[in-house]
């Protein structure tokens, strides 16, 4: 059996001294981002090898290409092989944010045409809360070949520029709500969104206990954004490409396949002045 949405902390539990499963711990914090990594030298789930978001699992910045640029599928696949990812191996991804970086290393992953990838629901404290193992060792790495097949399962600035307000393409923004009006801009040096986008902020795909909802409760509430468009090609995007994987993740549980990621996202799009940009709840 394997696993490519979601598994349970009681689920890989009973798988985490396979060895053919990989666990990556990638918590992380925006405003600080040491943080993550100190968190996982501090106590971990036993057996995770650590991802740094930025280190790892971006690429490098040009200032036009946003915060959290794709990382080169290369250097991705050879830091994979490294930590022992080959093409049999089940992935399991998690943090302490309600999946937002983990779901970063799933979408990545398929990116690259692995599918055996999964995210811990309730992520770190389900794990805890079960009373699950944690050590502070850090697994020596054991590795493998991981032979990339990359997948075209994104669109760039041209492409959402082409198709501003078309009824080809809904934008789904996963920011918080007012980021998505233009308030309180705290990351990015223009406040506001795409022209044309809805918003679906990330954190709406959970329930109270931090997992995420039912999947007949996400397409009721997933249906009611994209009902103006039913049959539009849905592009994800977020502040930088991060949070965006966890819309795409919601729209898998509910049974919508085949939405793409903007990469780039709201830090690439305001980096050009000429780029249009829309506040308020339009």
């Amino acid at each position: 059996m394997s696993f490519d949405t979601l598994i349970s902390a009681e689920q890989l539990a009973a798988h985490a001294q396979d060895a053919t499963w990989r666990i990556f711990d990638c918590r992380h914090n925006l405003a600080d981002p040491q943080a993550g990594e100190q968190a996982y030298r501090a106590a971990h789930i036993a057996n995770a090898q650590f991802l740094h978001l930025e280190r790892d699992l971006s690429g490098s910045k040009t200032g036009r290409n946003g915060r959290h640029p794709l990382p080169d599928p290369a250097i991705l696949a050879t830091t994979l092989s490294r930590y022992g990812v080959s093409r049999q191996t089940q992935v399991i991804a998690y943090d302490d944010a309600g999946g937002m970086f983990a779901v970063r290393l799933r979408w990545l992953l398929r990116w690259l045409g692995h599918d055996r990838v999964a995210v811990l629901d309730g992520g770190w404290s389900a794990w805890q809360g079960a009373g699950y193992p944690v050590s502070r060792d850090v697994p020596p790495p054991s590795p493998a070949t991981f032979v990339p097949q990359q997948r075209d399962d994104t669109v760039d600035a041209a492409y959402v520029q082409t198709h501003l307000h078309s009824t080809e393409v809904l934008l789904l923004d996963a920011r918080a709500p007012d980021r998505y009006r233009g308030e309180n801009e705290t990351l990015d040096p223009v406040a506001g969104h795409i022209p044309g986008a809805v918003n679906r902020f990330y954190k709406d795909n959970l329930a109270a206990d931090g997992r995420f909802k039912p999947p007949a409760q996400l397409r009721a509430e997933l249906d009611a954004l994209t009902q103006k468009n039913p049959r539009a090609q849905i592009v994800a995007y977020c502040g930088s490409g991060v949070s965006a994987c966890h819309n795409l993740l919601a729209l898998e549980l509910a049974g919508q396949h085949g939405a793409r990621l903007y990469p780039g996202s709201w830090s690439e799009w305001c980096s050009d002045p000429t780029r249009p940009v829309a506040t308020g709840t339009e």
